[in-house]
């Protein structure tokens, strides 16, 4: 039997958005080299990025998805190619409810792994930051700005990891998760989410493929601080 392992890779960290490095330091081309699956933002913290079948959707804080064009460049991003290891149907459960039971049922709360969720979803609640302009602001001022976007009775797709609490910074504790309607007609970083019927797949990462801005010196300059970074990127994300 052929052995099981996959890849994750990550242009950036969660981390370097906390003090607004927000610039992007890598194409939309180069990035697509890694995966077709996947989240992130655009240069200047430009919404939300949700790559789908090796296509990147960008959701703006006017509501608007439109597709990355491969020479835009984004700050942070993570990508992989669907390799599933594990499937089933859930219905009628929360987005708290389906996300404790998978790490009641499978052994991953110490690995990073991908989330997939397709089907039919009664409520959707979304945020989409809005394009940043110099001078940077820090992560939680933005977020402080975000548009938020509901629906009701809509399928679509959920993408997104889940990062064991001891990689906080590098990326986000827990779950980050993204969304988009089949229509197009809406998407985001998730808030909360309540399911109808949908297939879950996931996605454990034997191998995580970390890469670095760099040739960008203000990254190599700026004074990373981490004393409040949880904190900081729990506020950032939403999450409780």
């Amino acid at each position: 039997m052929e052995k099981y392992e996959s890849q994750v890779y990550q242009h950036g960290t969660l981390g370097m958005l906390v003090p607004g490095l927000f610039e992007g330091t890598l194409t939309v081309a180069e990035l697509l080299e890694h995966g077709e699956l996947g989240i992130g933002t655009a240069s200047g913290l430009d919404g939300e990025m949700v790559l789908l079948d090796h296509t990147p959707y960008l959701v703006q804080s006017t509501g608007e998805v439109r597709i990355l064009k491969p020479e835009e460049k984004v700050p942070f991003a993570t990508v992989h190619f669907e390799q599933a290891k594990d499937t089933f149907t859930a219905s009628a459960l929360t987005q708290k409810q389906l996300g404790e039971q998978i790490l009641a049922n499978y052994p991953y709360k110490n690995l990073f792994f991908a989330v997939k969720i397709t089907g039919r979803f009664s409520k959707v609640k979304t945020r989409a930051v809005e394009k940043q302009t110099r001078p940077y602001k820090t992560l939680t001022q933005v977020a402080d700005e975000q548009a938020l976007f509901d629906a009701e009775a809509i399928t679509g797709t959920v993408i997104g990891y889940f990062a064991p609490e001891m990689f906080q910074g590098m990326a986000a504790a827990g779950y980050h998760l993204h969304f988009l309607a089949d229509d197009k007609s809406m998407g985001g970083h998730l808030l909360d989410f309540e399911l109808d019927q949908a297939t879950v797949q996931l996605q454990p990462f034997a191998t995580i493929e970390q890469h670095f801005p760099m040739a960008d010196q203000e990254f190599l300059e700026k004074d990373l601080a981490i004393a409040d970074l949880h904190a900081q990127i729990k506020q950032a994300e939403g999450q409780n």
